[in-house]
């Protein structure tokens, strides 16, 4: 029964994000227009191809990535509330990537594919360089206080050095700050090609390790006994995080609670194992994001919002909605 529901949330997944693709590829700066209406227009159907339609479809591969990496942070550290960004990795992304602009001259506003992938291969040393510092600060992911203390210190820290690089370099302040918020406006077909082979990469590698999910779940004896190589395989666990993480942010800049949310709207939707848990997730995380940028698109047309803000404010309204509802459970149990 689960299986079967999980493969109609599936579907209609799928659905939902090739209607909001055609849609994105109809909404530009003058607001919506209808793509019959561009026949014979070389120029406009240069802007759909070559701006649009890369945008949105970078949107969703951005957001699948940090839906996949969110399910695979809540499952090997056991705690609903991790995300993507948890330990660190955020700001081991960032600061690889102001080295990489400071040191190389490179550029965010670049579509060549290879100042994508060097700037993914930035992001993704940052990413794994965090996370493992983190773990090492916390020796191990047995202690959750300890390992949230760990990654807030190297969030810091991490977070402090990539200021000074900028401070040290003030001609990258202006594409940093755009990386900071947050934003798809710059995603081209180069970026695209990079995000779709990470993310088939690592969708891969999280289904083959999901088994292990499932197994941290039922407690870390339980784990050991059944003949699972926990140190190897938390290693391979991590190294998914941190190169999905490390993608998405390389390409879209810092985008909050995408990678939080979707697990808990899966799980809200289908019980069911880690393995369609993480394929899930990627899927309803790349509709979460599509639809924030074109909300952003959209609001304040011929204006644009940063991404990362709309999904800041919509992603912690959820949140919030989400503590209440469970307040009022509690309560209305004790009652």
């Amino acid at each position: 029964m689960h299986a079967r529901r999980a493969r109609w949330i599936a579907l209609m997944l799928l659905l939902a994000a090739a209607g909001l693709l055609a849609l994105g590829a109809a909404v530009g700066s003058t607001g919506l227009d209808t793509l019959w209406s561009l026949r014979g227009d070389a120029v406009a159907w240069q802007i759909v191809w070559d701006i649009r339609l890369p945008r949105t479809l970078g949107a969703w591969l951005a957001g699948a990535l940090l839906g996949l990496a969110g399910a695979v942070a809540q499952g090997l550290f056991r705690n609903p509330l991790a995300d993507p960004y948890l330990l660190g990795s955020a700001s081991g992304a960032s600061l690889g990537v102001a080295a990489a602009l400071s040191l190389f001259g490179m550029s965010v506003n670049s579509t060549a594919w290879v100042v994508r992938l060097g700037l993914t291969g930035a992001a993704f040393v940052g990413a794994v360089a965090a996370v493992l510092l983190t773990l090492a600060l916390a020796r191990g992911v047995q202690q959750t206080l300890r390992l949230l203390l760990a990654g807030v210190i190297v969030g810091v820290v991490l977070g402090a050095v990539k200021d000074l690089i900028s401070i040290a370099s003030a001609d990258i302040l202006q594409a940093l700050q755009a990386f900071m918020l947050g934003s798809t406006g710059l995603v081209g077909w180069g970026a695209c090609g990079v995000m779709a082979g990470v993310l088939a990469l690592c969708g891969l590698a999280g289904a083959a390790l999901a088994p292990v999910l499932d197994g941290l779940a039922l407690g870390e004896a339980t784990a050991t006994s059944l003949g699972l190589p926990l140190p190897a395989l938390r290693v391979a666990l991590v190294a998914v995080l941190a190169l999905a993480t490390g993608a998405a942010v390389a390409q879209t800049g810092l985008i909050a609670f995408v990678g939080l949310a979707a697990p808990h709207l899966v799980r809200s939707l289908v019980k069911t194992t880690h393995m369609r848990l993480v394929l899930l997730s990627a899927l309803m995380g790349g509709l979460l994001l599509m639809a924030a940028d074109l909300g952003a698109r959209w609001l304040i047309a011929p204006q644009e919002l940063p991404v990362g803000v709309l999904t800041a404010v919509f992603g912690g309204g959820y949140l919030l909605w989400l503590m209440h509802r469970r307040a009022a459970r509690a309560a209305g149990r004790g009652a």
